[in-house]
């Protein structure tokens, strides 16, 4: 049956807000957008329609994280007084010796379960253990899941890959027409020119999207450009071979043909003008993560730069175990007050345009704009509502202004992807959460 949303604001993003709007949705599929009483006359002539009104809320398009490790949650706020080498050693010191392939799918369904209740419906994760797959496959995301392959010796690279190919084979019995796989040659200093090639290769073969952490600090431009600093210090300690090129990450990329596949770039904090040269002319995508950037003190990315070039940028929480919230919202406000801070320009991106970073600028990161990021008849029927009922929100002169200066994810009432409810407010549909909670904490024990 037909079901007719209704609430005091519909943002499509792609059109002007709608005061007193609607949205109607019959099998996943977006089939009316406008004002209530069009919408409910439309319907009408139609046949039998049920309505959910959603009071004083805005009913948006989903939010895209472009960006997460779902398998990460269980370590929030374990290792935020660390330099950020020394948190990449504890954490994966702690995930190799403390936990346990369940507790990894734990953590994964707890990091679904905050997405939801955030307004998220589409994610873009990166982890080893295939965790996300299953959580987003039944927590009932959208998204892909990147799986990492990690390798910096030359002469492993074959054996990199073939451990790459199987854990795919593996996670595409998981797929469904939601949930894709994707791959990701982890960053350049895990990963060698050899395995970047053969992963290229195989992105090609199979088709498959790939992702790649890619100019994030200053010490990873040291170790490229000079071979020095903290990451090269590690890799001699391990007697590994290293000669570095002499160039920007992004420029290193572009010069062995890895953007030929249009990845997805995580950070691109020391971007120069060259390198979005080189992203405008290949393609290749960004996932934009300023939290997580500015917590390990990593620097603010050009994004709006790469946004005037053509560069399709889309907003990442990162893991929870850096930001520490899955919060588009929050992610979305804290872009534009840093690029307005930072550049001196209290013009920056107004509301409208990061709710649209939010949604459809998401969707384009991932490839998915044809399907969802917009209200917009015809679209699938991945919704969000945000209640601008409480005291923090009210008055409301301008709906998108309220979520973007005073909401955050605690106000989502509703998540539905493809039509389907998954949060309606008060509850996440597709897990037991009390179940779901203690078996966190008892993972999160193993850690202390």
């Amino acid at each position: 049956m037909t079901t007719l949303y209704a609430s005091k604001w519909v943002l499509p993003v792609s059109a002007p807000p709608i005061t007193n709007g609607a949205v109607a949705v019959h099998n996943g599929v977006i089939t009316a957008v406008g004002p209530e009483p069009e919408v409910r006359e439309k319907l009408a002539q139609e046949g039998p329609f049920q309505t959910v009104n959603l009071g004083e809320a805005a009913l948006c398009p989903g939010f895209v994280n472009v960006h997460a490790h779902l398998e990460l949650t269980v370590m929030r706020g374990l290792l935020d007084d660390l330099s950020f080498h020394a948190w990449i050693r504890k954490l994966t010191q702690l995930r190799a010796e403390r936990l346990r392939p369940v507790d990894l799918q734990v953590s994964a369904r707890w990091g679904v379960v905050e997405a939801l209740r955030s307004g998220v419906t589409t994610i873009g994760d990166t982890g080893d253990s295939g965790a996300a797959m299953d959580a987003m496959v039944t927590g009932g995301l959208r998204g892909t899941v990147f799986q990492e392959v990690f390798g910096i010796e030359m002469l492993k690279a074959k054996r990199s890959l073939t451990d790459l190919k199987r854990k795919v084979n593996a996670m595409r019995r998981q797929e469904n027409s939601l949930v894709k796989v994707g791959i990701s040659p982890h960053a350049p200093y895990t990963v060698s020119k050899l395995l970047y090639q053969l992963v290229t290769e195989y992105s090609e073969e199979e088709k498959l999207p790939v992702c790649i952490h890619a100019a994030e600090s200053l010490a990873e431009e040291d170790f490229m450009r000079q071979g020095m600093g903290p990451i090269g210090e590690a890799l001699r300690k391990r007697d590994i071979k290293w000669d570095a090129p002499g160039v920007s990450t992004i420029r290193y990329l572009s010069d062995l043909n890895v953007l030929r596949v249009k990845p997805l770039l995580i950070h691109c904090v020391r971007a120069t003008e060259e390198d979005i040269g080189l992203l405008a002319l290949w393609g290749a995508r960004v996932a934009h993560c300023p939290k997580s950037n500015a917590k390990f003190g990593h620097g603010i990315a050009p994004a709006l730069q790469m946004r005037k070039r053509g560069v399709t940028v889309g907003l990442g929480t990162d893991s929870v175990a850096s930001n520490n919230v899955c919060d588009l919202i929050d992610e979305a406000r804290f872009t534009g007050l840093l690029h307005r801070a930072s550049q001196g320009d209290d013009r920056l991106l107004p509301a409208s345009e990061l709710l649209e970073w939010m949604t459809l600028g998401g969707a384009r990161a991932l490839g998915l704009e044809n399907r969802i990021g917009t209200i917009d008849v015809g679209k699938e029927a991945d919704l969000t509502a945000v209640s601008l009922a409480g005291a923090h929100n009210q008055p409301v002169h301008d709906p998108a202004v309220a979520i973007l200066a005073s909401s955050s994810a605690r106000d989502v009432v509703l998540t539905m992807v493809r039509g389907r409810v998954v949060f309606d407010g008060q509850t996440v549909q597709t897990f037991d959460e009390n179940r779901l909670r203690n078996q966190l904490q008892d993972a999160a024990a193993r850690l202390i």
